[in-house]
């Protein structure tokens, strides 16, 4: 029998997981463009973004998640987390050339420090919102579902991105973002956004019942990282293995995406493009949460990874408006309907009580991993990529349709496995 979720959970659930992804998007796709338009980043730049954050995010959601699990709360995380979160983006506001310039010696280039300060930066607002989102978040969404509902409720969590990809692409027409006064109100806005929902959290979130661990914080921290423990749920570590191999598939071209819609296609109106497909998107991923639920991970992610793939040969094949709008409707059907699928999967295999000690185990497979080895293969396919000269005699690359080649490879090799690896958990007592 199907347990019913309360009106109050639903808009916890939406409200936290919709802005944590606003959040999210204008670190993992306009960050980008922050600094390849404020101070000319090159690939290797964007990669090393990217992979520092990686690992922020990781080593906060092992050590915090096992924190909320040692204490018993979730609430705590979510709602401190969102109000620090909030703080930490608004501090992007003060990250412009002309500040840097007054302090710097005019023998240091700004743009270098700029790029510097932005991946300190930003490692530090991934401390705070993986907190909040990546480690309590996550695990209270695990406490407050069951094998019944969940699929349902990852749905809405993993159309949450889609979603907000529209809100900021909406939401960033209204900004030139060659002005680094543009930059400064976008981070004003989306932090203070943050820190309102976190306020919000401390009324809204209800807090699931939950055991604190009497084992120490220590053993508490390594407890999914055991040989004990893989062995124990190794169901559970197959799936995670093959969640790395689909998100390192998704970390190859999304840090470059929109550059590439915008400098490779010169598409400057790609946000009108793009929306429908979005919004399309959002409602397959919505449904697609209730198709795991009846038909199970193995028809379900079989669909999600066809669509991704075909997604990926027509934006490598073809520049055309009509085609790319396809081509990147299915992509982002089959990304979103993939982690819906996925992180369903990854829920209803963690072991009850236990969800925040895994979470660390979890962003292993959806964060470090991929955002390690994602980008680096993005950035390799890119070292030959044509070189533009701007005004002001800085150079900037060209992203091109390489980037869904490899990425087309990696979700290749995960389609070829997967059949193996389902035959096996089924032999896995």
């Amino acid at each position: 029998m199907k347990t019913k979720l309360s009106p109050r959970f639903w808009a916890a659930l939406t409200l936290f997981s919709l802005i944590g992804q606003i959040a999210w998007v204008v670190e993992n796709m306009y960050l980008n463009v922050f600094i390849y338009k404020m101070f000319h980043a090159s690939a290797a730049d964007i990669s090393a973004m990217v992979a520092a954050s990686a690992v922020a995010a990781t080593l906060t959601t092992v050590f915090l998640g096992a924190l909320s699990d040692k204490l018993g709360k979730r609430k705590l995380f979510i709602s401190g987390g969102y109000l620090l979160w909030g703080i930490s983006i608004l501090a992007f506001c003060f990250v412009r050339l002309d500040v840097i310039s007054v302090i710097v010696p005019a023998t240091v280039s700004a743009a270098s420090v700029g790029v510097s300060l932005v991946i300190i930066l930003d490692c530090v607002m991934t401390f705070f919102g993986s907190t909040a989102n990546d480690a309590a978040f996550n695990a209270w969404l695990t406490d407050s579902t069951d094998a019944s509902n969940r699929g349902a409720a990852e749905g809405i969590n993993a159309m949450m991105p889609l979603v907000a990809i529209l809100a900021v692409f909406g939401g960033f027409m209204a900004f030139d973002l060659n002005s680094p006064k543009s930059w400064t109100l976008i981070f004003a806005i989306i932090g203070a956004v943050v820190l309102i929902v976190g306020i919000l959290g401390l009324f809204l979130i209800k807090e699931p019942e939950i055991t604190p661990v009497k084992e120490p914080y220590f053993r508490t921290v390594v407890h999914g990282f055991l040989p004990s423990t893989v062995k124990k749920n190794a169901s559970l570590y197959v799936a995670l293995a093959l969640f790395i191999l689909f998100n390192i598939s998704i970390q190859i071209f999304m840090p470059y995406l929109i550059l590439y819609y915008e400098v490779s296609l010169g598409m400057k109106d790609y946000v009108l493009i793009m929306a429908p497909a979005i919004i399309l998107a959002s409602v397959v991923t919505a449904l697609w949460g209730k198709v795991y639920d009846k038909k199970g991970f193995s028809v379900s992610s079989w669909w999600a990874l066809s669509w991704l793939i075909v997604g990926y040969l027509l934006l490598w094949f073809f520049r055309a408006t009509a085609l790319v709008f396809v081509g990147s409707l299915l992509m982002m059907c089959g990304y979103l309907s993939g982690m819906a699928v996925f992180g369903a999967r990854i829920r209803d295999l963690t072991p009850v009580g236990e969800s925040g000690r895994f979470q660390g185990v979890r962003i292993f497979s959806q964060v470090l991993v991929p955002g390690l080895v994602g980008p680096y293969i993005g950035k390799t396919v890119l070292a030959n990529a044509e070189v533009i000269v701007g005004n002001d005699g800085t150079e900037s690359f060209i992203p091109n349709q390489n980037i869904f080649v490899a990425a087309l490879i990696v979700a290749a090799i995960l389609c070829l496995v997967l059949p193996f690896t389902m035959k096996k958990k089924k032999q896995t007592p």
